[in-house]
């Protein structure tokens, strides 16, 4: 399945455009990264990739289906695009037991009011082989496991719906290197199983480590500014 930004912009009125005629594909079972400076607006980028947010202009594609940004994509769209933020701790109530955290996507799908992690015990049991992680920490809460380890269910969380593609918005920011190299070594297990990866981060090698391309944001993405027109005539300054 296929991920496309079409000229996306977005911005507010009384600011330059962060995102201007920004254009991106990602093809199924490809890693494309995002290299970036803090403020260039890759979060706004992965947002509206990820359906989070409509773009001023432009529009996003997905699997050739255009989202229309006047409503919510339906969600059988949605649920095609799995997210993974940037900070496990932000994104995460410490009190929540990590049972419930991981279920709740599942639940959702099945149109359930309250979580019930134990209706779904064979899917988590399974979501945690699948990032490496102990069933068993699942009875704690988000505040007693360590950044790895919320991490990884997160990443669970994001898989549990069995998407098509991956939105990683610096995922690995915050983790020790060993944690570092096994969240990047579960991206490359995605991608080869077939789903599409889409993973911003300031780390230039593990970017060119596991990605098939990588594009620096802005410079890649947004054509030049227009020059300033200049009178006929006018003096040119040093």
């Amino acid at each position: 399945m296929s991920l496309e930004l079409v000229d996306v912009c977005s911005g507010y009125p009384s600011a330059p455009q962060l995102l201007r005629g920004v254009n991106l594909r990602i093809e199924r079972g490809e890693v494309v990264g995002i290299r970036g400076d803090s403020g260039a607006g890759k979060s706004t980028m992965l947002n509206i990739a990820a359906l989070l947010k409509s773009p001023a202009s432009g529009r996003v594609v997905v699997a050739g289906q255009p989202v229309d940004p006047r409503r919510p994509a339906p969600l059988e769209i949605r649920t095609k695009i799995g997210i993974v933020p940037q900070s496990p701790r932000a994104a995460t109530d410490p009190r929540q037991r990590l049972g419930a955290l991981l279920a709740a996507p599942l639940a959702f799908a099945d149109g359930a009011i309250k979580v019930r992690p134990e209706r779904y015990r064979e899917q988590l049991h399974r979501l945690c082989m699948l990032v490496e992680l102990d069933p068993g920490l699942l009875q704690r809460r988000a505040a007693e496991v360590s950044d790895g380890q919320l991490q990884r269910v997160l990443l669970a969380r994001a898989l549990s719906l069995d998407p098509r593609v991956l939105v990683c918005d610096e995922p690995t920011a915050q983790l020790d290197e060993a944690t570092k190299a096994t969240v990047l070594r579960l991206l490359t297990a995605q991608a080869a199983a077939g789903t599409a990866v889409l993973l911003a981060s300031h780390d230039a090698a593990s970017l060119h480590a596991i990605c098939d391309r990588v594009r620096d944001f802005p410079g890649s993405f947004m054509p030049p500014p227009a020059a300033d027109p200049v009178a006929p005539g006018a003096p040119d300054f040093v």
